[in-house]
């Protein structure tokens, strides 16, 4: 029991400074996965003097947690959002994944020395952006629906090939496959991973509404179970189970659900843990000492992947989609690494490849470093670029049941500087019949509006819409915003690009 009580005690510790470690860094603009890093390397053998060395613990945890991350990332992700990008996701999940590896792999090659084998596998480790990284940090960033859309739906997706691939080259089928057994093995893993993601999910949702549970928390529990039982289901058929997982989630989450907003609480708060949990882990079984050594390969690595890899792969993947040069350079920019590369290091610890000792130290240090330099500057970046949004209305999640049963929506909208959705009067936004503006916050005081309501730069208001209403509520709102009162009148009816006559006449 004393063991048991100093465990649980050192257990809420760390969470609870893991918690205060991301508020701290949510301050500053970075992801929480840096803080929780850092909490794992204060914990470990330069810090506290905790010993970890356990890589196929590692692996085994940090595969769990990957696939409760990107269960609520497909709950929490709307598909009427990744619809328009889903073409564009999956070329940047797979051609763009294949472009990124070359890249690295010959800059590796060249710059280091690394035989073509071991830089293949350090291009496949580092190429898949982070779905923890990017949910954190891009939820939180007003952007175009679009590229939030494609970033998340990117991540969500390109999981899947990167592990096949790492697992492929690290294993005895690298020497002994041919290249369209392993082609064939790909292409096998990710199209039934599908399918049984959209299975289970379907499933899983039909069973969610026809089965009454006695107890109202046992809905959540049952939402985050059924994506798991689709990532089991895939390994054991040797699918992917990243892709069905991920299927699953997207499916359930897109579903007219009991408790829709309890489930979506209880997956992120699930969510968190899973991320603290896996991040204090990595930062445990990292040396500090060792990082030396690994210092020059990784950013060697990394600027490779920021500067050649990245940008070519988004190029190569968005040319067919005739993406504007701004949202390209974002998209380029915009590729979080976080937990994957890490974990995915751990898989060739075993490997009979020669520099596969340093590999995880150079893939800890490259995340860590770059991870620096890109998120804090997303917000920058993004209004050089022009492609920020601060008018866009952002989901707010509210734990009340009337507003499950009413099947309405909770929207809130800042006004920011230049928006034309200041000066108009709130009789005049002429929001879908099942819209209205409920609430305004201006100076810190809160107020309902009336008639007499003139919006202002600054303001922060909240609409309640009806579930059928919400695209028609968000795209008026971007159009008042580009256009004014008379939005209609100059051709601007709020798509996701804002239509050319705005800036004729705005």
């Amino acid at each position: 029991m004393d063991a048991l009580d100093l465990y649980l005690l050192g257990g809420a510790a760390v969470l609870l400074a893991a918690v205060v470690a991301v508020r701290v860094a949510s301050r500053v603009g970075m992801p929480g996965l840096l803080a929780f890093l850092l909490v794992g390397l204060a914990l470990g053998e330069s810090g506290l003097g905790i010993r970890f060395d356990d890589e196929e613990l590692t692996q085994l945890v940090g595969f769990a947690a990957l696939a409760v991350i990107l269960a609520e990332g497909g709950l929490t992700t709307r598909w009427q959002d990744i619809r328009p990008v889903i073409g564009l996701s999956t070329v940047l999940s797979t051609v763009g994944v294949l472009v990124s590896v070359a890249a690295v792999a010959v800059c590796a090659h060249l710059a280091l020395g690394f035989d073509w084998r071991l830089g293949i596998l350090i291009g496949a480790v580092v190429s898949s952006t982070d779905a923890a990284a990017v949910f954190s940090v891009l939820r939180r960033l007003p952007l175009r629906r679009r590229l939030s859309a494609t970033l998340e739906a990117e991540s969500g997706f390109n999981d899947p090939p990167t592990v096949i691939l790492v697992t492929v080259v690290a294993s005895d089928a690298w020497e002994t496959a041919s290249g369209w057994e392993i082609g064939g093995l790909v292409v096998y893993e990710l199209v039934a991973g599908a399918l049984i993601g959209l299975l289970v999910g379907f499933v899983g949702q039909w069973l969610l509404n026809r089965i009454a549970l006695p107890a109202s928390g046992l809905y959540p529990v049952s939402a985050i179970a059924i994506p798991l039982f689709a990532f089991g289901g895939a390994g054991m058929l040797h699918a992917s189970g990243f892709l069905a997982v991920y299927v699953g989630g997207l499916v359930l989450g897109n579903a007219s659900l009991p408790h829709r907003n309890a489930t979506l609480g209880f997956a992120e708060g699930l969510a968190w843990v899973a991320q603290i949990g896996l991040f204090v882990m990595l930062g445990l079984l990292a040396s500090p000492t060792r990082l030396d050594d690994a210092l020059v390969p990784a950013l060697v690595v990394g600027v490779a992947l920021l500067l050649v890899g990245r940008p070519l792969s988004v190029l190569i993947s968005a040319s067919a989609f005739r993406l504007p040069w701004r949202e390209q350079t974002f998209l380029s920019w915009a590729g979080l690494r976080g937990a994957v590369p890490i974990v995915l290091a751990t898989i060739p610890a075993v490997a009979p490849i020669w520099g596969r000792a340093r590999l995880f130290d150079v893939v800890f240090l490259l995340v860590l470093m770059f991870t620096v330099v890109q998120a804090p500057t997303l917000p920058w970046v993004a209004r050089r670029l022009r492609v920020a949004a601060p008018d866009e209305a952002r989901d707010i999640v509210v734990e009340a049941a009337p507003l499950d049963e009413l099947r309405a929506e909770l929207l809130a909208v800042t006004i920011p500087p230049r928006s034309r959705l200041a000066g108009v009067w709130v009789t005049d936004l002429r929001l879908p019949d099942g819209a209205v503006v409920t609430l305004l916050v201006r100076d810190g005081r809160s107020t309902v509006p009336d008639q007499h309501t003139r919006f202002r730069v600054g303001d922060q208001f909240l609409v309640v819409t009806t579930t059928a209403d919400r695209r028609a509520t968000e795209r008026r709102l971007r159009a008042v915003s580009r256009a004014g009162q008379l939005a209609r009148w100059w051709g601007e009816h709020g798509g996701d690009v804002p239509a050319r006559r705005t800036h004729e006449h705005g």
